[in-house]
């Protein structure tokens, strides 16, 4: 049960507990969620599939129920395999991933999540090596976002959509 009522406003899709919570402060809605959507989406330089591995990874290492199930069905929907999305949910990473800008990804994802003072010079440098500058600072705010979104749903305690845990108990998650 969400700490929050779950608002169906206008333009609100069922199952979207994110907006739906927001819907209880409707100028903070207003303003947070053109940013994440637009943080979120795909664009000419990062595909929705390099940006759901950030997201994946991080919400696992940050150990978002809400989040990691979320996008784990919007992982596998972006391209990823039950393989790589089972490395990003915390599997050994092994040679799951040989794309040397998945794995820059990954290791930044993996210090984004777990340092607050920063991640380290050897995750930034493999990801500044991988993408550049602006992709860098783009990759960061995915980062960021997910980070954020991480800590609201779970402080909401927002529920997972009912077709989602469905979709991954046939997966075994």
């Amino acid at each position: 049960m969400p700490r929050v009522p779950l608002i169906e406003a206008d333009g609100i899709p069922p199952g979207m507990p994110v907006p739906a919570s927001l819907a209880n402060a409707p100028d903070l809605m207003a303003a947070a969620m053109p940013f994440i959507v637009r943080a979120f989406a795909a664009t000419p330089t990062l595909s929705t599939r390099q940006k759901e591995i950030v997201i994946l990874r991080v919400s696992a290492q940050a150990r978002c129920r809400y989040c990691t199930q979320t996008h784990t069905v919007v992982a596998l929907g972006a391209g990823l395999s039950l393989k790589e999305v089972g490395v990003l949910r915390g599997d050994p990473l092994e040679d799951t991933f040989p794309d040397s800008r998945d794995r820059a990804l990954i290791g930044y994802a993996d210090a984004f999540a777990a340092s607050p003072q920063g991640v380290s010079d050897d995750a930034f440098n493999a990801l500044s090596a991988a993408f550049a500058a602006p992709d860098v600072v783009e990759l960061t705010v995915v980062a960021g976002v997910t980070l954020m979104l991480n800590r609201y749903a779970t402080a909401l305690d927002l529920p997972v959509d009912p077709n989602h845990v469905a979709q991954l108990a046939q997966y075994g998650w």
